[in-house]
């Protein structure tokens, strides 16, 4: 098995959209390509990509099916990732800009609009445990990318407030509950620090509108705070969202640190914790991960009770096997 042919839906668009709408979907989350629109991500348009999400956009009104339109999903422009990506806060504006356009073209159909899918991902899996790229392990350079996420998340919405269209504009989160080993003050401790760094880190000053004063203090004292301007927390205290979008796969389990940790690269969160293996969880054995459909209702208690009930749905959820 390769990987030559993934998804065909450029070629395939309008039966795809006749299959969702045979099983009674109504509405179609995607994400527009940052790349492909502006291929050098701060010039010229790419009629070519206008026209394929014209035909996409208007295929799906046409057959009764809503689409919520994401902006970024993890495919920053290669020029302007060789500027640095979102560590260049040059590229906050750049990301304005693409919102924007996206607005302009699309806007007169697209009544549900989402800034970024999982946006604490580029941040941690690039500049923090490497699995995306640029593969860098620095906590400071990942701080100063989220920080310009959220930056860029909040000009998007203001761009979009600006030109008071239809609709609604959200974002979409990776929230992921994190459990306790046990009641012991250790292990609540630890899970209260992996929430912290992993969860509310970007859930609070997207959600709420301010960064959790527990973790700027920690940074602060390790030397890990990211540059900021003093109009920046202004921005983020001024931008709120109307819809949640909510990706869940797995829960977080952690217990009190056992094992010495070994830092070679600096800070990392987990000298704070480290994960808890549940014995008898139900596990995806194709994926490695757990299988935990109760964490849902407690994402719903979250969003309830922490963040003011905000509107919210399940945009990813479920499991892959290996066939």
């Amino acid at each position: 098995m390769t990987c030559d042919d993934t998804s065909t839906f450029y070629q395939h668009y309008r039966e795809d959209i006749q299959r969702a709408k045979d099983i009674g979907l109504n509405s179609f989350r995607t994400s527009l390509s940052w790349s492909r629109l502006i291929p050098d991500g701060d010039g010229e348009v790419n009629p070519q990509a206008v026209t394929f999400y014209n035909a996409v956009i208007d295929e799906l009104c046409a057959q009764g099916i809503e689409p919520f339109i994401n902006l970024y999903h993890f495919d920053m422009p290669m020029a302007l990732q060789e500027k640095g990506g979102f560590e260049n806060r040059d590229v906050v504006e750049a990301f304005a800009r693409y919102a924007r356009i996206c607005y302009q073209l699309f806007g007169d159909r697209v009544r549900y609009w989402f800034t970024f899918n999982e946006p604490l991902i580029p941040a941690e899996a690039g500049y923090l445990h490497p699995r995306h790229y640029p593969y860098v392990t620095d906590f400071r350079r990942a701080a100063q990318v989220l920080h310009h996420i959220v930056l860029a998340h909040c000009k998007a919405v203001a761009a979009w407030r600006e030109l008071e269209l239809d609709g609604q504009i959200g974002i979409i989160m990776d929230v992921i509950p994190v459990y306790p080993r046990s009641d012991t003050p250790e292990d609540q401790q630890a899970a209260a620090m992996a929430d912290l760094f992993y969860t509310r880190s970007i859930n609070e000053p997207i959600l709420l509108g301010r960064y959790p004063q527990q973790l700027i203090d920690i940074l602060q004292e390790h030397d890990q705070l990211p540059a900021s301007l003093p109009e920046d927390c202004v921005l983020i205290a001024n931008t709120r969202i109307d819809l949640l979008g909510i990706n869940y796969y797995r829960p977080r389990r952690v217990k009190a640190r056992e094992t010495p940790l070994d830092e070679p690269h600096g800070f990392v969160p987990e000298r704070f914790f480290e994960e808890y293996i549940m014995p008898g969880r139900r596990m995806n054995t194709s994926r490695g991960i757990e299988i935990y459909p109760a964490a849902l209702y407690d994402i719903a208690m979250v969003v309830k009770e922490r963040y003011g009930n905000l509107p919210w749905f399940v945009s990813e959820n479920g499991i892959g096997i290996q066939g």
